[in-house]
């Protein structure tokens, strides 16, 4: 993990420019003002993000994936993180397409590296149009991403977040999410918990 100045990598799987971005660029600030962290910032908005088609290039050959698209940034950003928060919109009571591609794209680094983002702290938010309608599954589901590559799931405790951040955004995108009270309140929760495990990290590291 290193010493020095925390690397938070934060990453939208919206394909707009709307709540799911202002979310995750909340949270990326929200760890900037608190905590002095460095940021990077990854949108699906307007990315070429091809999906895994599962043909064992990075298997067989080690050498990523045989996809050179907008991946590529996000494989950079993930190894240089301290600790990591991806944020999706529900669709259809589920992570958006985007988000669940680029989770399946990291089987590429997975295959070169199993240790990518092993025991990095990881928190998941996600925003929907109804109160409930499918935040808590789609948090799950990143969750479970990041069980599977060993990283170490961060929610933000109870009366209050729970498994991470979730937001209802009314449908009214950046708006209705910013109006949001208890989800900001979920977020920066779940910002603490993350921003604190990683500093216990680092001072048991020393």
């Amino acid at each position: 993990m290193g010493n020095g100045t925390i690397k938070l990598f934060g990453i939208s799987g919206s394909p707009r420019k709307a709540s799911t971005d202002h979310i995750v660029n909340e949270a990326l600030h929200y760890a900037f003002l608190k905590y002095h962290v460095e940021t990077e910032y990854f949108s699906a908005m307007g990315k070429n993000i091809n999906f895994c088609i599962h043909c064992d290039y990075c298997i067989k050959n080690k050498k990523g994936c045989i996809h050179k698209d907008d991946m590529q940034f996000v494989y950079e950003k993930m190894k240089w993180a301290d600790a990591l928060i991806i944020g999706t919109p529900v669709y259809q009571g589920m992570v958006s397409g985007q988000t669940k591609t680029i989770m399946d794209r990291c089987r590429a680094i997975a295959a070169s590296d199993p240790n990518f983002i092993l025991n990095k702290p990881a928190a998941a938010m996600a925003v929907g149009g109804d109160r409930i309608g499918g935040q808590e599954p789609s948090i799950q589901a990143i969750h479970n991403f990041y069980v599977i590559n060993e990283a170490i799931p961060v929610g933000g405790g109870s009366f209050g977040a729970n498994l991470g951040g979730a937001f209802w955004s009314q449908d009214r995108g950046a708006e209705g999410a910013s109006e949001d009270e208890e989800g900001l309140k979920s977020m920066r929760k779940t910002v603490n918990r993350l921003m604190k495990l990683v500093l216990m990290m680092k001072k048991n590291e020393l």
